[in-house]
């Protein structure tokens, strides 16, 4: 089917005897929504309409509409084509790309502001919504992207990236000590990507394959089993309630033999020491101190006594090295504007 073209779609003075402009409706969808799920508004724009137009021939929803019964024009008008193809009030319907028709958008808007076009209706209508945490099936594709293409990234390994997941951690854990809202979202990122990487490595394992499904499905899991209060039949009206709930629920899936167990010995000494004191309390156990020694059981002690008064060492340790760092900085002349080694 031709564009009509005629004086009537392009006269801006609305003469006796002028066909009605008509109605252009930019119909826009989700890449990360499956194809054929569209709002009812949608399909009921699509059935009505008079023409269904489609530059992309490739588009996912096409064999979807046409599924439907659906005749749908691959062709990319121009925007005077498209407003001559809406004279005479007919309806046409444009099933944008991924790009959202930046061209055919940016040629409306020049037609409507020169006041020589009788422009017709424009809607634009969204026929599928990302849900909250879509963008999370980008970061997925680009990762498979990457693991395949890039040099580097193809060539890692579980180990290899481990020295990577504590580093993002200890800057994530500095962002939010410092206050710092975009170093924060960017951390939680760099975090994020860690996770999905390892996910995406772990899928080409030949004996015991996981993907990042099987690592949120996991953790979904988890959080529902330890959360009775929210999804089972269980009450808890404050934070100490739900700790409880959670410490139980957690000692019966790891069945463990001593409280002592899951804490990794490779973390920092400060932090390490305050979670066997938090085991301990918590287990209701009476166990003094070691007595020995030199600063390590001086600063098991400390840290200790830190847990007990619901104090993290290692934060607060954190806090008075920046302080000493700054001192450090001002005796130098750094925060006065000068640069490190100049006088």
């Amino acid at each position: 089917m031709g564009y009509v073209r005629g004086v009537n779609a392009h006269s801006p003075d609305g003469a006796p005897g002028t066909p009605a402009p008509g109605r252009i409706v930019l119909l826009t969808t989700s890449h990360r929504v499956a194809p054929g799920l569209l709002s009812w508004p949608a399909w009921q724009a699509l059935h009505a309409a008079d023409r269904v137009l489609c530059a992309d021939g490739a588009h996912p929803q096409l064999p979807y509409l046409r599924d439907a019964g659906m005749a749908v024009d691959e062709t990319d008008p121009t925007a005077e084509e498209l407003v001559d193809a809406c004279a005479g009030g007919r309806t046409v319907v444009v099933v944008a790309s991924g790009e959202g028709e930046p061209r055919l958008t940016d040629g409306l808007a020049r037609l409507a502001g020169s006041g020589r076009v009788r422009m017709p209706e424009l809607e634009l209508l969204p026929a599928s919504y990302d849900l909250p945490g879509a963008r999370l099936l980008d970061l997925v594709q680009v990762m498979d992207r990457i693991r395949v293409e890039c040099p580097w990234s193809s060539q890692q390994t579980h180990k290899g990236l481990a020295k990577y997941g504590i580093e993002e951690a200890y800057e994530l854990v500095e962002a939010i000590e410092e206050g710092n809202r975009e170093e924060l979202r960017e951390e939680l990122g760099d975090v994020l990507l860690q996770v999905v990487f390892h996910a995406r490595i772990a899928e080409e394992d030949p004996e015991a394959p996981f993907s990042v499904d099987d690592v949120a499905g996991g953790i979904v899991a988890k959080l529902i089993h330890r959360h009775p209060h929210v999804f089972g039949e269980e009450t808890a009206t404050t934070p100490e309630e739900v700790k409880a709930h959670w410490l139980r629920t957690k000692a019966a899936e790891k069945r463990r033999a001593s409280v002592t167990e899951g804490i990794p010995l490779g973390q920092p000494g400060l932090a390490l020491a305050t979670k066997l004191a938090s085991r301990a309390r918590t287990a209701g156990l009476d166990v003094p101190l070691p007595e020995g020694e030199g600063v390590g059981y001086e600063l098991l002690a400390m840290a200790a006594k830190a847990e007990a008064a619901g104090v993290d060492p290692e934060a607060a340790l954190r806090a008075a090295a920046r302080t000493y760092r700054d001192a450090i900085r001002a005796a130098e002349g750094v925060g006065e504007g000068k640069g490190a080694g100049e006088s």
